[in-house]
């Protein structure tokens, strides 16, 4: 992970001395979705960014996610959403989480295809239930879910745009434990609520 750091310090300064602009999207910003299975609690540490321009943004986002309706399986797109602005189309997202049930942290290394590039450009009519109006719609969001057994899924969808499922991934247990080894090893409390459930139930493994 010290390599990993180095490598997008790196990326980072090259590209400032570069002089890149502002990425030339059709949107003021692209979005990142941040979600859990429903009592697989987890805490987000880092979520960072290499653009397609090989440029590095670190902990883009990060913290509390959201939370789907079940335990079992995915809401397939979704979370807690934050905007990425000046961050041209995503090429390699990782991600640093806590899984609090287990508890263990593990980091996930996500690459990005070029279709989901371009789709993520793509101008397409959609239908907005909330409104009643049609409109040209992008799928601009990337979710993000994680679960139990360093399991991520990503996916890329839109405001009124279904999602498409870009990949399961599996992440690895981090050999320095929370809070980059700063905690002792200690990783955040777990709610009462997500104790009881994982108690009476156990934890799904497989469903993810």
């Amino acid at each position: 992970m010290n390599r990993l750091w180095i490598g997008l310090l790196t990326l980072a300064l090259t590209g400032c001395a570069s002089g890149y602009g502002r990425p030339k999207l059709p949107y003021d910003a692209w979005y990142i979705g941040i979600a859990a299975p429903r009592y697989m609690e987890v805490w987000v540490e880092s979520v960072d960014v290499i653009d397609q321009r090989g440029l590095a943004f670190e902990r883009v986002h990060g913290g509390v996610v959201g939370y789907t309706r079940k335990p079992e399986g995915w809401h397939n797109g979704g979370g807690k959403m934050k905007p990425i602005g000046n961050v041209d189309l995503p090429e390699i997202i990782f991600v640093r989480w806590q899984s609090l049930v287990e508890p263990q942290t593990y980091n996930v290394r996500i690459d990005i295809p070029q279709w989901v590039r371009d789709e993520m450009v793509k101008p397409q009519r959609a239908f907005c239930p909330w409104s009643q109006k049609w409109k040209t719609d992008y799928r601009q969001n990337v979710s993000i879910g994680m679960a139990p057994g360093g399991i991520a899924k990503a996916w890329i969808g839109g405001p009124c745009l279904g999602h498409k499922e870009i990949g399961r991934f599996v992440g690895k247990v981090s050999k320095v434990g929370p809070y980059n080894g700063t905690s002792g090893g200690k990783h955040r409390p777990l709610s009462e609520d997500a104790a009881a459930y994982v108690e009476k139930h156990g934890i799904p493994y497989g469903s993810w």
